[in-house]
Order: C-alpha cells, then sequence, then structure tokens
C-alpha cells in the first residue's frame, strides 16, 4: 500500500473550526452551503477558504458557511438547480453548458437562474502516465488503461467531450476506469492503470502524491484537434503546466485548460451575495495565500474570466462600489451578459 501524502493546509482545518462557532442566541443564523469536490483536488480548499473568510467575519448578517464535498462540477450545477446546494465550484466550460441548455444538459434544457460570483484558479486539463506505459503524447493514450474520472465530475465529461472529438470509444482503449481522485494515484502506481486524466488547479495534491510514489510524467495535450477547439470556444484557452513542480516531469507541459468559477442561483438572497463577496474580495490578500493555486489571482480576473452566466444581483453592487465594474454600458455589459 502506498503512504497517502495528503497536503493539508491550514485552512481546512481552519475552516472547519469556524463552521462550528456558535452566534450569540439572540441572534438569526442563516446558512449557506458551498459544493466542491474530493479532498484531493483544489475545490475543496477552494470553497474551504471561502467559508473561512465568510466566518470570520461572522457578525455580520450572522452567516454561516458550511463546506460540502462533492463528486465535482457536474453534481455541483444540478444540485444548484435541485436546490440541496447553495453556492458551488464548477469548470468553466460545464458551466457555460448548464446556463444554456447544451452539450450535456441538451436534454434538461437551459438554466436561466444561474448566476455567477466570480472565478477562481486555471484548471489544465492534466495527463499523467506511468513512464513504462511509454505515454509521450495524449494520441499514445489509445489502447492503454485510462482512468478518465468519476461519475458526475467535471474531469469525466471534459475527457468524455475530448473522446467525442478524437472520435473514440471504449473498444479504442484496454481499459477505462471510473475512479476518484483520492484512488487514482494508487492505481497509477500499483499498475492497475497507465495513465490518469484530470481537470484541476496545481499545485494538487493527488498528482504529488502518484508522482512522488513512482515514475511517472506529465504528458504534453496539443495539436490541431486541441488548437480547433481553443479557438472555437472560448471557455477553453491554452494552459500549461510548470516544468519542476513534480518529480519526473523537468520541463512545461503544454496542454488547454478552463477555469473554476463561483457560482449560484437567483434565488440566494442578494444580502448573502453581497457578503461572500466582499468577504474574499476586502480579504484577497488573505486569500491568495490559502491555497498556492490562487497565487496569482489578481481581483479583475476573478471578475471578468470565465464567467459565462450573468452576475448575481448582490455581487455586480459589491463590484460597483468598489469600483472593479464601472456603470458605463459597454464594460458591464461584457462581465454581465453570458458567453
Amino acid at each position: 500500500m502506498l503512504k497517502r501524502l495528503f497536503l493539508v493546509s491550514r485552512i481546512t482545518l481552519i475552516s472547519f473550526l469556524l463552521i462550528f462557532f456558535q452566534a450569540p442566541a439572540s441572534a438569526k443564523v442563516e446558512y449557506m452551503s458551498i459544493g466542491t469536490g474530493g479532498i484531493s483536488g483544489v475545490y475543496y480548499p477552494t470553497g474551504g477558504a471561502i467559508c473561512y473568510l465568510v466566518n470570520k467575519i461572522k457578525d455580520v448578517d450572522n452567516i454561516r458557511c458550511e463546506i460540502k464535498s462533492t463528486p465535482g462540477t457536474i453534481y455541483n450545477l444540478r444540485a444548484l438547480k435541485d436546490k440541496t446546494i447553495d453556492v458551488v465550484v464548477a469548470q468553466s466550460d460545464w458551466q457555460h453548458h448548464f446556463y444554456q441548455g447544451t452539450s450535456l444538459f441538451k436534454e434538461q434544457g437551459e438554466f436561466k437562474k444561474l448566476r455567477s460570483l466570480f472565478s477562481v484558479h486555471s484548471e489544465p486539463f492534466t495527463v499523467l502516465a506511468r513512464k513504462d506505459a511509454h505515454i509521450n503524447s495524449f494520441e499514445d493514450i489509445k489502447g492503454k488503461r485510462v482512468n478518465i474520472g468519476a461519475p458526475n465530475s467535471g474531469q469525466r465529461a471534459t475527457m468524455e467531450m475530448l473522446l467525442e472529438l478524437y472520435g473514440w470509444g471504449d473498444a479504442d482503449f484496454s481499459e477505462i476506469t471510473y475512479l476518484t481522485p483520492s484512488e487514482q494515484a494508487q492505481a497509477l502506481c500499483d499498475k492497475k492503470i497507465d495513465v490518469i486524466v484530470y481537470v484541476v488547479g496545481h499545485p494538487n495534491s493527488s498528482i504529488k502524491e502518484a508522482s512522488s510514489a513512482c515514475q511517472t510524467t506529465l504528458v504534453n495535450v496539443t495539436g490541431p484537434e486541441i488548437s480547433k477547439l481553443i479557438k472555437t470556444h472560448r471557455y477553453y484557452e491554452a494552459a500549461d503546466i510548470p516544468g519542476g513542480m513534480y518529480r519526473g516531469s523537468p520541463n512545461k507541459t503544454e496542454t488547454f485548460g478552463v477555469g473554476a468559477t463561483v457560482v449560484t442561483t437567483s434565488d440566494l438572497p442578494e444580502h448573502i451575495a453581497y457578503e461572500i463577496v466582499k468577504a474574499v474580495f476586502e480579504n484577497h490578500e488573505l486569500f491568495i495565500q490559502l491555497h498556492p493555486s490562487f497565487k496569482h489571482l489578481s481581483k479583475q480576473a476573478m471578475v471578468t474570466q470565465y464567467l459565462s452566466a450573468p452576475l448575481h444581483p448582490g455581487a455586480l453592487r459589491y463590484y460597483k462600489e468598489v469600483g472593479l465594474i464601472q456603470d458605463d454600458g459597454d464594460k458591464v455589459s461584457a462581465i454581465v451578459d453570458p458567453l
């Protein structure tokens, strides 16, 4: 058995402590939940960072933020619609499709109640292979044993999109597995699979665990199909993973990616959306220290990047108050209107 290499940050511990702080008996407490992802990904500490800051200023409107670990993006978006979670972290590509009622959500139709709060870190499409599997390009995964991700995860949905793009089916692989991020590293190093794919911010604990425990390498995801994908869909972008971040991958890895976004619905009360955004943006310097993936986040980018759904009125009110959005027509419409 491999030794688990969990990267437990102070954000997770502090968040859990703050979640259970009690307000004065005379105060009315309003609870809100944030749907995240598995604990080995970046969505979970992202939700933890937000809850930490919301609960840190707990005297404001007596709002309490609770973190929920989930299977990931697809589950989160559907939970929003079902009103079982109040706020979620989601990939920008599936946020777009959920709002527009396209791709996986074509049958259920558009969901125009979706609202954006802000975006967070970039998420490169990441392919990690065991070195003895001799995978040097994305095309080389054909015929291998590939983990494409658990059901209801953005990881799985994005990989299925790529399978369709390349015209590949189950028969093109010796085996396809559906492991969660917390399971895939050990399966890779135990030689139960040859390669894992993951849409995630970096550094990531699952990729770190695998690359530390066995001989692995990150694989470039480039070529005409990927270039066309980026060119024709605004929610995809060219991305890279810095060299030297993981053992066995000393050079920069070129790929494509999406962005992590924090979204809700128009049902979330305006004052709660306002206070969530205020807590994060007024403590921006602290926020970007709470996870390495946040290191280069700017306030302006968080307001303008990756957002396909209109801004929630509470978020928009805060951004106007602090001058991140101007009331001069074009700039507001460019942010508020969907892609």
